[in-house]
């Protein structure tokens, strides 16, 4: 089995979906990176803050064992600028590349305009006629951005829980590589509120811990 888990920006991946990563790793199957943004020195970000980031991103993708990382290079927090036929042409030939089983995706209703823009231009590449090989798709939720969301009639509703109780820390300990991107409690991206969202989706499922998806759509 083969997962890709799109990421508007790098922390995306392990704040929605880290715990299920390193779990799907640890049984076997393959997983996938698409790192959809990057930051540039022409919209304002510095040599040091750049190159930090690309630092990150090796150590995210050993930490986790990626099989494939995949970057499309585009602007951060400027995706609404861009044609969509061009992303999701991007997008394309990253799914007919790699192939996934299933692909992990922001939610539609994440307050970041790159979410929705993603969130969008994947759902365009699974289409079963194009894209033969997904099966499923599900919403992760990032916290910040999912919880932020004030649309009432576009809330993340979860209807798919994985038991993460084995990976938990692991997953703080990933979220801790973006030092710059965690504060202190209770800013969302911190460690307790991480912690606390797992625990809360764990006792709603059954589990000591787990990650919440919201089902799109599944082929069996």
């Amino acid at each position: 089995m083969k997962i890709l888990v799109v990421a508007p920006h790098p922390d995306d991946e392990v704040l929605g979906a880290g715990g299920t990563l390193l779990r799907y790793k640890s049984e076997g199957k393959a997983i996938a990176w698409l790192i959809v943004t990057e930051i540039t020195e022409e919209f304002g970000w510095t040599p040091d803050k750049i190159s930090g980031r690309e630092q990150e991103i090796v150590k995210i993708s050993n930490f986790l064992k990626f099989d494939k990382v995949y970057k499309l290079n585009l602007p951060a927090a400027r995706l609404d600028t861009l044609p969509m036929a061009d992303i999701v042409q991007k997008m394309s030939h990253v799914i007919k590349d790699f192939e996934p089983d299933e692909i992990l995706i922001p939610h539609l209703g994440d307050i970041h305009t790159d979410h929705q823009v993603v969130h969008n231009a994947v759902l365009a590449c699974t289409k079963w006629f194009r894209y033969p090989s997904v099966k499923r798709v599900l919403c992760y939720e990032t916290i910040s951005e999912t919880n932020f969301g004030l649309d009432v009639a576009g809330q993340f509703i979860p209807n798919v829980f994985v038991d993460i109780s084995e990976f938990l820390v692991h997953k703080l300990d990933a979220m801790e590589i973006y030092s710059s991107e965690m504060g202190v409690f209770p800013f969302p991206r911190s460690r307790i509120s991480i912690e606390s969202l797992a625990r809360y989706r764990g006792s709603s499922s059954g589990f000591h811990a787990a990650e919440a998806f919201q089902l799109l759509r599944e082929r069996i």
